[in-house]
């Protein structure tokens, strides 16, 4: 009403105020939009505001006055054909809109379009009527619930192994047509067979509500219904059927604890089988640890092949490298006094307690060291088996820097001075290039590998300023750092430790047999080192290539991928530096499958050490629900390396026997004992090529099947006698090579890996040599040659030495047979005369064997040959007194025209054993058949003297 009263006002001002003009002056007015509302099931338009058309001429008749309404196309273009606006007062201009057809929300819920009113005009023909602007309508269709919900399947099928609960295993979904939300959406659904052990949430999921059986119920099958908010059923229910499965144990599948390698065969996988079952467990993550636990063996890996010195020839480091920590002898004797550990391979393992154990390094040899430019090497292992606790600190004190070296260095005119010590997990080396001038820097590195409890490889290359470090053949870059503060300088004067560093020379006192009594009131170095060290090496000069510090800490044996070409998307795999940890992960069931199978255990050695390997198989998997996750137990088993078929080393074309005249070891060269030595390297098996192809492989592989390491000559039963004889070799060769050589009275030994040949070169050219006058009758050699630190040794070869001694001197042939006769031994037979050495009792006996031999041919001829000669001369004699009757007694001469007797015992020393038996019967001959050789020296005769009745003496 109130709205009407206005308006009749305001006609009535209108009026007023047009008294006098002339009708319908004036256009209708109406808002300039509206906001409408239709229900899907009503076509009457509710307007915000209303729909008014008023106009300035009213009350005139027909010019103040509304008409009609006329509907435009809107922005969407369907305002005409839908919708209408009809007058309901003519006078107060009150429209109504209205659809012409049903609206349907689905299929268009918004529409737009414009109206315009107009007046009647001056008259009731419409004359002159005037149209007011466009305002614009915008209507939305309200929805009405006329849909039921509908599922999306009919039936549902799923399956469940027993005995677990589930927080989920199905969704069933159902859809509502209607195009509101209030209408579309499914507010809940609902299991409508009773008494089923399954319970449904309001977004569809169905999860059991106790533990299933597979004996008691096979299947379950019931029915389920869906309500939209406005609570409408579905039109037709849901059947859901559960198969339950029996037992699933989920966990790897396949798994072989047992894995056999056989030495050559390359790469083998680990786990040709294996695959994972999560009994349909849905996960988005796994990841796989697999460990090769291959420190037992050695520092890292399979590091027994050789030393570490072999090692760094073999890998082709620049020589010179002066060792730190030798293994005790009179040569080097300041790490005499430190604990050693057992090693698997020929390098020391030397034990530092942090307290009590510390390494003096002598001058002479730092000497070696001087100069900026240097690598140090060394295998490093913090804690350690069988080392008692650093000692305990007071409360309050700072825990100080464990030093590993420390040395001052003599640079030209100046001193250097360096220290590497390790604190907590970092290592840090502290450099001082001149203690007279520069200031000291220090450079940081903060690593894992310091404080884990293995053995590592650390190479450090100063080249200062630049500094590189190699931690297992990787990389670091240090952190640089300035030291301004207050260090005392070191003293100018060259000295080294390992395993501490001195103090300030004003509290020094002298260290007795490297080793520092335990005293609070005597301390005599800081930072003592608690671990283990092995192979400290440096080498002045230029710094060590990185291809050879890889190839020192490379490991022969470890774990590898097959193919990572094949590996699927989203797998990821990593192989630590060792090889002796692979990780593997992926978000794929199948794809992780076939990557683990893939995974392989390599062995580049061809002499692969035997044993056992523990192999560890840890998984993580991460699904959408982790509190149902599953969990797998960490697999153990183990790799058997197979005992590899051992070469066969063969030592040949030596002897048994070694004949030379005395005057020949007495030279000043001597004799050389192994002039034609052969040796030869054989394998009873195929290696298998793909080994050598391997990366990093090739060079240890092929060196390994055709190297030596070592070779003794030993003199069997007594040692040598350094005044009268010695064994004698060109050391400027065996150097130049590289080895290693211990000259002894007991033996002499050259160390080193080193190839076949060279080591025939070296032991052709070992000589014997004796002093004037010290030949003996015997001497015997044993020689034996080895591979891999000793695990395979040759045949032992052993030579006797004869000396052939020149018999000019002994005066009668009586005389001889007697001296020779107190050298035979009833044990010596004629089985030793073919050549052949019979167990000898006697071990140090001076009779000799070969010489024996000689002897008894050449005395028993010659008894024979001398019986003969008489016997002639006996029977001339007579004949020439017959003839001549009246000689006189005294007139009887030695006729030596018919009688020379030559015995030459350096005939060929094969033929000489091929003397029968029966020389008895050869003694037989006339003797003028021995007739006297035109080439024989005075060495290869024996001249017979015998005494004339006239006292003279006559040669034969």
């Amino acid at each position: 009403m109130d709205r009407m009263n206005f308006l009749s006002l305001l006609l009535l001002c209108l009026t007023s105020v047009a008294n006098g003009n002339k009708a319908n002056k004036h256009k209708p007015w109406i808002e300039t939009e509206y906001q409408g509302i239709v229900m899907e099931n009503d076509n009457t338009v509710l307007l915000n505001p209303p729909l008014f058309a008023l106009d300035k001429d009213a009350p005139l008749h027909y010019a103040g006055e509304i008409c009609g309404f006329r509907v435009h196309n809107g922005p969407l273009g369907s305002g005409t054909v839908q919708f209408e606006a009809v007058v309901l007062d003519r006078s107060t201009g009150e429209g109504l809109v209205r659809s012409k057809e049903p609206l349907d929300c689905e299929s268009q819920r918004e529409h737009s379009f414009t109206i315009q009113a107009y007046d009647c005009g001056e008259g009731p023909d419409g004359v002159n009527s005037k149209k007011s602007h466009k305002a614009t309508v915008h209507v939305r269709v309200n929805d009405v619930n006329e849909f039921s919900p509908v599922f999306v399947e009919r039936r549902y099928e799923a399956s469940v192994p027993e005995g677990r609960l589930f927080d989920r295993i199905v969704r069933v979904e159902a859809l509502d047509a209607d195009c509101s939300p209030q209408y579309s959406q499914i507010c809940f659904y609902d299991i409508i067979t009773p008494n089923v052990p399954f319970a449904i949430d309001n977004d569809g999921n169905i999860k059991n509500t106790e533990p299933l059986d597979s004996k008691q119920q096979h299947v379950h099958t019931f029915w389920v219904t869906a309500f939209d908010c406005g609570k409408n059923r579905a039109q037709a229910d849901a059947q859901v059927a559960i198969t339950v499965k029996p037992s699933c144990k989920p966990g790897w599948m396949g798994w072989t604890k047992r894995v056999e390698y056989t030495p050559g065969s390359g790469s083998i996988p680990l786990f040709p089988s294996l695959h994972l079952e999560t009994c349909e467990e849905t996960v988005w993550n796994i990841q796989a640890t697999v460990e090769l636990q291959t420190g037992h063996i050695g520092k890292g890996c399979d590091r027994d092949s050789y030393s570490d010195r072999s090692v760094r020839r073999l890998c082709g480091a620049v020589r010179g490298e002066v060792d730190l920590l030798p293994p005790p002898s009179p040569a080097a004797n300041w790490t005499a006094a430190l604990p050693t550990l057992p090693s698997s391979d020929s390098s020391l393992v030397f034990s530092f307690n942090g307290s009590n154990h510390v390494a003096v390094v002598p001058d002479p040899v730092v000497s070696a060291l001087s100069g900026d430019h240097f690598t140090l090497q060394l295998w490093m292992r913090r804690g350690g088996a069988n080392i008692q606790p650093a000692t305990t600190q007071t409360r309050g004190s700072r825990k100080e820097e464990e030093i590993i070296v420390c040395s001052t260095m003599k640079n030209d005119d100046s001193y250097s001075h360096y220290s590497l010590s390790v604190h907590g997990c970092r290592l840090s080396l502290f450099y001082w290039p001149d203690v007279s001038a520069a200031r000291p820097v220090k450079f940081l590195w903060k690593l894992e590998q310091v404080c884990d409890s293995e053995w590592h490889h650390l190479s450090l290359s100063v080249q200062f300023p630049s500094v590189t470090l190699y931690v297992d053949g990787v990389t670091f870059d240090p952190a640089l750092i300035h030291d301004n503060g207050a260090i005392p300088n070191p003293a100018p004067r060259q000295r080294m430790f390992i395993g501490a560093c001195w103090e300030p020379e004003e509290k020094q006192k002298e260290i007795v047999n490297n080793t520092i009594p335990e005293s609070k009131d005597a301390v005599k170095y800081v930072g003592g080192y608690h671990g283990l060290l092995s192979g400290v090496t440096v080498r002045p000069g230029s710094v060590e290539p990185h291809s050879v510090v890889e190839c020192l800490y490379a490991c022969r044996e470890g774990l590898d991928f097959g193919d990572l070409e094949t590996l699927g998307s989203g797998m990821k795999v990593h192989v630590n530096p060792s090889q002796s940890v692979l990780v593997l992960e992926g978000d794929d069931i199948e794809s992780f499958n076939r990557a683990v199978q893939q995974v392989t255990y390599r062995n580049s050695l061809r002499f692969a050490t035997p044993g056992v390997r523990p192999l560890k198989l840890t998984t993580s998997l991460r699904c959408f629900n982790e509190e149902s996750c599953l969990t797998l137990k960490q697999l153990e088993g183990y790799l058997v390396v197979l005992q590899p078929d051992a070469p066969q080393i063969s030592l040949s074309g030596v002897g048994p026997h070694l004949a030379r005249p005395a005057p020949e070891f007495e030279g000043s060269t001597g004799v050389p004992l192994f002039p034609e030595l052969r040796i030869i390297c054989s394998l009873s098996h195929a290696v298998n090529t793909a080994a050598q192809g391997m990366e990093g492989g090739a060079l240890m592989s092929d060196a390994v099947a055709h190297t030596l390491d070592g070779c003794e000559v030993q003199p069997l039963g007594e040692e040598l006698n350094p005044e009268r004889e010695e064994l004698m070799v060109d050391l400027d060769v065996v150097r130049e090579r590289g080895l290693e050589i211990i000259n002894t009275t007991a033996y002499i030994a050259i160390t080193g890996a080193e190839s076949i040949s060279v080591y025939e070169d070296i032991l052709r050219s070992i000589r014997y040599r004796l002093a004037k006058g010290s030949a003996r009758f015997e001497r015997r050699f044993r020689l034996s040659c080895s591979e891999m630190n000793g695990r395979y040794t040759s045949n032992e070869l052993t030579l006797e030495v004869n000396f052939l001694h020149s018999l000019d001197s002994l005066y009668h042939p009586s005389h001889l047979l007697a001296s020779q006769q107190q050298f035979l031994h009833p044990s010596h037979h004629a089985g030793e005369l073919s050549g052949h050495n019979l167990p000898n009792p006697h071990r140090n006996s001076v009779v000799p064997g070969a010489a024996t031999v000689i002897i008894m041919v050449c005395v028993g001829f010659l008894v024979v040959m001398v019986i003969l000669g008489v016997f002639r001369i006996r029977s001339i004699h007579r004949r020439g007194e017959s003839t001549r009757g009246g000689a006189k007694e005294g007139s009887g001469q030695w006729d030596d025209s018919a009688l020379t007797i030559i015995v030459n015992p350096m005939e060929s020393y094969e033929s000489r054993m091929g003397i029968s038996a029966d020389t008895e019967g050869e003694g037989e001959e006339d003797e003028e058949a021995v007739e006297t050789p035109d080439d024989a020296s005075d060495d290869q005769r024996i001249i017979i003297k015998k005494e004339g009745r006239d006292g003279s003496a006559r040669r034969y």
